[in-house]
């Protein structure tokens, strides 16, 4: 396991190393050109990205096991408050890393959609939460009953790689975000349930990004066929959900957003065999 987990941490290195380097532009966020920390930011992003690898809840665990058990590849390993820090100071690269995975496939343009919720606490909180309100987190309801917090929106390749994600408040209705979401594919063909379907959403989206949106009620003879599809795309949200999509730390929504599209950028990574798995 421990040799697994140093191969991928060599591989996630090498791929943010790799890209900084033919991105000399993502080192120029300092003030100071000749600024140059001797714990570098791809070393920083690494840390931060083998949290999907050691499979745990938190930022602060994932620290706390390079700590004790990968010193010696971190010889320079700031405390967890300046490494968060820090991070938090990375959040474009993150988005710029996950922009260049997010790329759009050269194969079949059909495309798999869907909402997941992001609770910031138990049900039994309801009553009293009150967590980043000031930041849109709101009530919102799913199959499974109500939560409170925000929800992701994920535009999915039919192959497996998310190609965009938007995060709303909880309350949003599905067909609100389509438009950002598909508005940088190639056009296509996309597939979502029932609650994406509407004739003002699927006229929108087809004049503005050139998709065709297709839903269960749109073809309801084949009802089946389109409900094995769409698993594809509860496959890669259960794949989230292992890596603890749903378990909320952050205490900002600059945090959140970060640490979410964290997960997904290695989720994006795994499935393009940057990571061995």
């Amino acid at each position: 396991m421990m040799q697994s987990i140093e191969h991928q941490m060599i591989e996630i290195y090498c791929f943010i190393d790799d890209y900084l380097k033919v991105h000399p532009r993502c080192a120029q966020w300092r003030r100071s050109p000749h600024c140059v920390p001797r714990f570098s930011d791809a070393e920083v992003l690494t840390i931060a990205l083998l949290q999907g690898s050691f499979q745990v809840a938190s930022l602060k665990q994932t620290y706390r096991l390079i700590q004790a058990n990968f010193k010696r590849a971190f010889p320079h390993l700031p405390s967890y408050a300046e490494w968060l820090r820090r991070l938090h100071q990375l959040t474009i690269h993150v988005g710029l890393l996950l922009e260049a995975t997010c790329a759009s496939e050269q194969s079949t343009a059909f495309y798999l959609v869907d909402s997941l919720p992001v609770p910031l606490c138990h049900q039994l909180r309801h009553g009293r939460v009150r967590l980043m309100r000031e930041d849109g987190a709101r009530f919102g309801k799913t199959s499974k009953g109500w939560f409170f917090g925000f929800k992701l929106h994920c535009l999915r390749h039919i192959s497996g790689r998310f190609l965009n994600i938007v995060l709303t408040p909880g309350s949003v209705d599905d067909r609100d975000p389509l438009l950002a979401l598909c508005e940088h594919s190639d056009g296509g063909v996309t597939l979502g349930d029932l609650g994406y379907r509407g004739e003002p959403a699927a006229d929108l989206l087809e004049q503005e990004a050139e998709v065709l949106l297709i839903t269960r009620a749109d073809a309801p003879a084949r009802k089946l066929l389109l409900s094995q599809v769409r698993q594809a795309i509860e496959t890669s949200f259960s794949q989230l959900w292992h890596q603890f999509i749903d378990r909320v730390f952050s205490r900002s929504w600059n945090g959140l957003w970060n640490t979410i599209k964290l997960k997904v950028l290695f989720y994006n990574i795994r499935h393009a065999g940057v990571v061995s798995v």
